[in-house]
């Protein structure tokens, strides 16, 4: 056998645990699929009033949000926008939601006002719950849903003391969405 037939062997050899390592797993992805499908109820356009209380005063916005799946239903990205009276973008955020197989545990990673997070999401029966770690609080947000309407409410828990309202928001679904989904690539 010469050297270029042995390096070859080799190199093949070397590659196919890569290869293996690489290839779909089917189970997992369908777990996945079934895991986000819980989260359904949150997929479309949806819009409504929005308060925040801040050490400056209340800020009122009206709320957008829209959701949709990607990756074949495996994961859920959202994007929340909330416009000022005058039409002006007061408030943006983005987050891909994702199920952990391995850890069956859900999650999202946040992107809002100059600040990234990585969130465990606890799913509920009318909804779900996640909460930021905050120094010696926790923010916690509280999501439910019933009859087209999304009414989520954030919380200031501090050790010791009642949960402080600071976030308040009711929307109502005013459509599907194609997003993002729609404008992808797609075969030559």
């Amino acid at each position: 056998m010469g050297y270029k037939f042995v390096l070859a062997l080799a190199l093949a050899a070397a590659a196919a645990p890569m290869a293996a390592a690489q290839a779909p797993d089917a189970a997992a992805i369908e777990a996945q699929r079934t895991a986000m499908a819980r989260l359904s109820w949150m997929e479309g356009r949806w819009r409504g009033p929005a308060v925040t209380q801040t050490p400056s005063g209340e800020h009122r916005v009206t709320q957008t949000e829209r959701m949709g799946p990607a990756l074949d239903g495996t994961i859920r990205v959202i994007e929340g926008k909330g416009f000022a009276d005058d039409g002006r973008v007061a408030f943006h955020a983005f987050g891909i939601v994702s199920y952990d197989v391995r850890q069956q545990a859900y999650s999202m990673r946040s992107y809002a006002q100059g600040r990234v997070g990585d969130f465990p999401i606890r799913l509920t029966d009318t909804g779900m719950v996640w909460e930021i770690p905050a120094g010696p609080m926790t923010i916690r947000y509280t999501a439910t849903v019933a009859n087209g309407t999304w009414h989520e409410v954030g919380d200031r828990i501090v050790p010791g003391q009642p949960p402080q309202r600071f976030f308040e928001m009711t929307l109502t679904r005013i459509g599907d969405s194609d997003w993002p989904e729609a404008g992808a690539a797609t075969a030559p």
